[in-house]
């Protein structure tokens, strides 16, 4: 489902280089649930950008379903990302002036779906997380908790080949965090291929495996026991 060949990003401050990603390559299969960890400033979040198709490689290829997304253009990019992925980041990232059905409908609007359709599948999404009686309430009126469920909901409506979650725990207590996780687990049970950043051993070691960064390279990759 995903390739990486060689991947590089490199960024300049000044006069300083920084090699946030260096020559990686490893793929990701279909129905694989991927963690991805290391230390802060390891470039774990740069690879998640890289893959997710949310910032360009300085070199390097970045194949998505067997096609390399670097040389195409960003029409091309930009519709691979609201018609294939999906995206869940920590801070949430909905809407605060919308509902919780609002805020899953409005990309499925984006897509073309009609005022219909893309209602019966944010709907579907919700009842996914357990929301569907909160599909009402704003998020004002949501928990953390509630409002990730709702990201989530809005990562998966269109039913995207891929979902990438960047710390989606980080701002959650641990109850409210093992439930998220819990909504991961079962989602991945029905065949979402799922890539996450995360800072957490324990919600780490849930996934198929875990590959682990340090200045940018590739230094563990790890298939997780079966729970």
């Amino acid at each position: 489902m995903i390739a990486v060949k060689q991947l590089t990003k490199i960024f300049q401050s000044g006069e300083q280089i920084i090699t946030a990603l260096n020559s990686l390559s490893f793929s990701v299969p279909e129905g694989q649930f991927l963690t991805i960890t290391g230390k802060s400033g390891s470039g774990k979040s740069t690879l998640l950008y890289q893959l997710g198709l949310l910032d360009l490689p300085t070199s390097g290829e970045v194949l998505i379903d067997g096609r390399d997304m670097v040389p195409v253009s960003e029409n091309e990019r930009t519709m691979t990302r609201l018609n294939e992925l999906g995206y869940i980041f920590q801070d949430y990232a909905i809407i605060p002036s919308l509902t919780a059905l609002e805020n899953t409908v409005v990309p499925l609007l984006m897509q073309g779906y009609s005022i219909e359709d893309a209602e019966a599948k944010a709907k579907k999404a919700l009842e996914r997380v357990g929301l569907l009686d909160r599909m009402n309430n704003l998020p004002s009126q949501l928990s953390g908790g509630q409002q990730q469920r709702v990201a989530i909901a809005r990562a998966i409506g269109h039913d995207p080949k891929i979902i990438f979650a960047d710390e989606p725990t980080a701002n959650l207590d641990s109850e409210t965090s093992d439930q998220v996780m819990q909504t991961f687990l079962d989602l991945n049970r029905e065949g979402q291929t799922i890539v996450m950043v995360t800072h957490e051993p324990e919600y780490a070691k849930l996934a198929h495996r875990t590959i682990t960064m340090a200045d940018g390279k590739l230094v563990g990759d790890v298939l997780n026991p079966k729970k």
